[in-house]
C-alpha cells in the first residue's frame, strides 16, 4: 500500500529541460534493398547524370503538336561559356538536335567590338548577329528589319498583309536562373530586335521595377549599349587608376576605350545589320599532312649501322 501522495509515474520534465538534446532516431521499418531491387533499377540519362539538361524544361520545349505533324519546333538557345556567349536556333529530331543558324560572342571583334564579350551589351549583339544571320538565310531579312531605334522599349514582331509570317520559336534557358536582368534576356532582346517572333515580355528585362511592376527603357537601353560599363569604367579610372588598368586590360591591350563603349556599340549594331552573313573559311591542308608520325621499324643490321655512325660522330667531336 502506498499513500495518496506517492505516485509511480515519471515525474514531469519541463520543456526547458528537454532542449539540447538529440532524439533518438526510429529504426526504419522499409525491407532491405536486395538483388531484385538493382537488377530492376533504371538510371536516369546520360546528360541528367552529368547535369547538363533540364529535361522537364526540355520535354514541354520541344513536343510539337499532333496536328502539326512532322513541323519543327525552332528554340532559341543561349548558352554561356566563361569567355563566350553562344545563341543557336535548333530544332529536335529522333536522331538528335539540328541548329540550323548560331552566333557567336567571339565574332563580335569583326564588327568593332574588341574586348568585354560576355557582358551584356555583347549578349545583346550576338542575339542581335544570330537573328539576322537567320532571316539572311531564309530571305526575311528585308521583310522582317525588326527594331532599330528606341532599343529600350518592347518589341513585338507583326506580319505583314502580303509577307511570309515571322519566324516563331522559343526561348531555350538550359540551366542559367532566369532572373530580373539575367544577360539572357539581353540575347532574347536581340533576337526579338533582329526580327524574330519570340513570345516574351518585359517583365525580365533589365529595368524593370519589381515593386512598382513599372519598366523603365532607358535603363535597359543604357544597359543594350554597354553605358553602364562605360560609367564603372570613368568612374574607376579617376578614382582608382591601377584597379582601371588591371580590371580593363583587355580592352586597353585591344586599344579600345571602355570609357566610349556606349558610343562605339552603335557602330557595331549597325555592321552587324549590314553584313550578318558568317564567312567561311577555306581550309587548308596542314604543312605536315601524310607525314607518318609512327616511324616504321628498323631491321637488326639498321639499327647496327645507325649505332656505328653514332660512335663514329662522337669519336670525332671528342
Amino acid at each position: 500500500f502506498l499513500p495518496p501522495f506517492f505516485s509511480t509515474r515519471a515525474p514531469r520534465v519541463s520543456h526547458d529541460a528537454t532542449m539540447g538534446r538529440r532524439k533518438v532516431k526510429r529504426k526504419s521499418q522499409s525491407v532491405a534493398k536486395t538483388n531484385a531491387y538493382f537488377s530492376r533499377f533504371q538510371v536516369k540519362f546520360a546528360r541528367r547524370r552529368a547535369g547538363k539538361t533540364d529535361y522537364y524544361a526540355r520535354q514541354r520545349l520541344i513536343t510539337q503538336d499532333k496536328n502539326k505533324y512532322n513541323s519543327p519546333k525552332y528554340r532559341f538557345v543561349v548558352r554561356f561559356t566563361n569567355r563566350d556567349v553562344i545563341c543557336q536556333v535548333v530544332y529536335a529530331t529522333l536522331a538528335g538536335d539540328v541548329c540550323i543558324a548560331s552566333a557567336y560572342s567571339h565574332e563580335l571583334p569583326k564588327y568593332g567590338m574588341m574586348a568585354g564579350l560576355t557582358n551584356y551589351a555583347a549578349t545583346y549583339a550576338t542575339g542581335l548577329l544570330c537573328a539576322r544571320r537567320l532571316l539572311t538565310k531564309y530571305g526575311l531579312a528585308d521583310a522582317y528589319e525588326g527594331k532599330t531605334e528606341d532599343l529600350g522599349e518592347d518589341y513585338h514582331v507583326e506580319q505583314g498583309d502580303e509577307e511570309a509570317r515571322p519566324f516563331k520559336c522559343f526561348l531555350d534557358t538550359g540551366l542559367v536562373r532566369t532572373s530580373t536582368g539575367a544577360r539572357v534576356f539581353a540575347a532574347l532582346k536581340g533576337a526579338v530586335d533582329g526580327g524574330l517572333d519570340i513570345p516574351h515580355n518585359e517583365k525580365r528585362f533589365a529595368g524593370y521595377d519589381l515593386q512598382d511592376k513599372s519598366h523603365d527603357p532607358d535603363t535597359l537601353e543604357r544597359y543594350i549599349k554597354g553605358g553602364v560599363v562605360a560609367e564603372y569604367a570613368e568612374e574607376l579610372q579617376e578614382e582608382e587608376p591601377e584597379k582601371f588598368e588591371q580590371q580593363f586590360a583587355k580592352y586597353l591591350a585591344a586599344d579600345f576605350d571602355p570609357t566610349e563603349l556606349e558610343d562605339a556599340m552603335e557602330g557595331v549594331l549597325d555592321a552587324i545589320r549590314e553584313d550578318p552573313v558568317h564567312e567561311k573559311k577555306e581550309r587548308v591542308k596542314p604543312a605536315d599532312a601524310g607525314r607518318l608520325f609512327k616511324l616504321p621499324k628498323l631491321t637488326y643490321e639498321e639499327k647496327k649501322a645507325n649505332l656505328k655512325a653514332k660512335l663514329e660522330a662522337l669519336r670525332a667531336a671528342a
